[in-house]
């Protein structure tokens, strides 16, 4: 997880092909959790709550709905493409017999 008060966007979605969670806080926030770190405590991210957790505070965070589902469910783009096998499968049989000389 990298915590920022914002990203360059290639970095942002990079670090969701690469199974890392970006969030973006206010400086305020982020200050708040600095703070709260020197003192080497734990810090929980939760990301099915969207949440993050210090102490007796709780700091909420935005994700894009899609973003969170393949970080949950460790996919990645080839993951993903496999979960359209079957309709990927279907596309190339089809197209075979229907043009048998593009083989």
């Amino acid at each position: 997880c990298v915590i920022s008060p914002s990203f360059a966007d290639i970095f942002y979605n990079n670090c969701f092909k690469n199974g890392m969670l970006p969030i973006v806080l206010s400086e305020k926030k982020i200050e708040e959790l600095v703070q709260y770190s020197i003192r080497k405590e734990s810090i929980e991210i939760n990301l099915k709550e969207q949440s993050i957790i210090f102490g007796n505070k709780k700091i909420n965070f935005e994700i894009d709905s899609f973003k969170k589902k393949c970080l949950l469910n460790g996919l990645d783009d080839i993951a993903l493409s496999l979960e359209k096998l079957d309709k990927i499968s279907s596309f190339e049989n089809k197209h075979e017999k229907n043009k048998p000389w593009l083989n």
